[in-house]
């Protein structure tokens, strides 16, 4: 009896980035029976051969097309090429050189053998995701077979996260918002070469880390609500999307308002527009907040007519399948300013694109106003206000468009496990 164990060398993670290398550890044991009398606990135990592979699988409900090379493995299957399309329910597509760690391996009872396993994850593979129509999964393939019986696998899971590819290392420049590659360097040290995915890192660390804010103006048809300060539009995964919300010189009181932190599935293959949760409660309230999504301040109502009158000229682009990951909540009518803070889930999958979905991200708001200005008639014994019984309210809702990335896998705790497999 033999008994495989495939771990990760990386063991407080298993999680990656394209364009990292992962490692594996891959041990084979001979492992005796109970019974000291059965003379098959002294017999060498043989394996004819051992691969190891790197797939990326796709499972979709969509109507793909099968991909030449997905047909060309279902072709090979039982002649010279690894089953690795009927192993897991999938197609493969992205798969790496099988690398082969022994040829005709004989261990004595007891015995155990341990192999390295490296290999690149493809800059242009998909990350790990999870959506409602469609899902990319990463898998360790290691597949071995004894003479004259079938071939068996063992599979090791990974989680893959994108990174950015820079074209060239001249696209990482330096701005004023940040100095960071104006850092003096120490001409005695020996120069080293930058790799491809260290220039990737650095500019993932400039994109984030840069503060840039962008104020917008909340208005409706009656008048000023508010203004929203978003402090920066990228974050990485684990952080705290933090904005501020100031009332002061408004003509209409906000009673309450939430936002929320929500994922857009949507698929490429077709580009018609679904009717979602994102649409306005009246034409007026629209008017007005589509001249906010743009970024520009509303001035009076005659020009947020004419900017929203243009913007429903246009195509309307497509919403898809919504996911709320979380809210901030704020009863605000007698608060001159608020804050809000939407921490960041380190499981989600960061903003990408393949040939089939794209996933962004977006605040969702929700506010509530009312032109009731004043707080109730105050009690002439006591002097204290008595809240009004009904107040007038009026609902607006504002997508505002952010940019997720990925965060350093070593600072995301996933421990990965021992994955084993027995050959009687």
């Amino acid at each position: 009896m033999i008994e495989i164990k495939a771990k990760l060398v990386r063991a407080d993670s298993s999680i990656y980035a394209t364009g990292e290398n992962v490692e594996c550890l891959i041990e084979f044991i001979h492992k005796a029976g109970n019974n000291d009398n059965n003379e098959n606990n002294d017999r060498i135990e043989n394996l004819a051969w051992a691969t190891v592979q790197l797939h990326c699988y796709r499972k979709t409900s969509y109507n793909v097309a099968t991909q030449d090379k997905v047909s060309e493995l279902t072709d090979l299957i039982g002649k010279t090429a690894l089953d690795a399309v009927t192993q897991t329910p999938g197609d493969v597509i992205v798969d790496t050189k099988p690398k082969i760690l022994f040829c005709d391996l004989r261990l004595k009872p007891g015995e155990t053998k341990t192999y390295f396993f490296n290999e690149l994850i493809p800059r242009d593979g998909p990350p790990t995701f999870r959506g409602h129509d469609i899902r990319y999964f990463y898998k360790i393939t290691i597949a071995t077979q004894r003479v004259k019986s079938k071939v068996q696998t063992l599979t090791l899971p990974i989680r893959v996260l994108p990174i950015p590819i820079i074209a060239r290392p001249d696209d990482l420049h330096c701005t004023e918002d940040t100095n960071d590659e104006l850092a003096p360097t120490n001409p005695f040290l020996e120069k080293r070469e930058i790799s491809e995915l260290e220039i990737s890192w650095h500019n993932l660390k400039n994109i984030t880390s840069r503060r840039a804010p962008k104020f917008y103006r909340i208005s409706n048809k009656h008048g000023f609500v508010g203004r929203f300060c978003l402090f920066k539009p990228c974050y990485k995964l684990g952080e705290d999307i933090v904005g501020s919300v100031d009332f002061t010189n408004s003509k209409v009181r906000c009673v309450q308002f939430s936002v929320k932190l929500q994922s857009q599935e949507i698929s490429l293959r077709n580009n018609t527009s679904t009717s979602g949760d994102c649409t306005d409660t009246s034409s007026v309230n629209s008017l007005d907040l589509a001249s906010i999504a743009s970024g520009t301040a509303v001035d009076n109502l005659h020009k947020s007519a004419t900017s929203a009158s243009a913007r429903h000229k246009e195509v309307e682009e497509p919403v898809g399948k919504i996911t709320t990951y979380s809210t901030s909540h704020e009863v605000c009518y007698a608060m001159l300013q608020t804050q809000i803070i939407l921490p960041i889930p380190l499981t989600v999958t960061p903003t990408f694109r393949t040939d089939l979905v794209e996933l962004k991200w977006r605040l969702h708001f929700q506010f509530v106003t009312s032109t009731m200005l004043d707080f109730g008639q105050p009690n002439p014994k006591s002097g204290e206000l008595k809240a009004p019984a009904e107040i007038p309210v009026e609902t607006m809702i504002w997508n505002l468009p952010i940019t997720l990335y990925a965060a350093n896998p070593l600072q995301i705790y996933s421990p990965s496990q021992t994955q084993c497999l027995i050959i009687k």
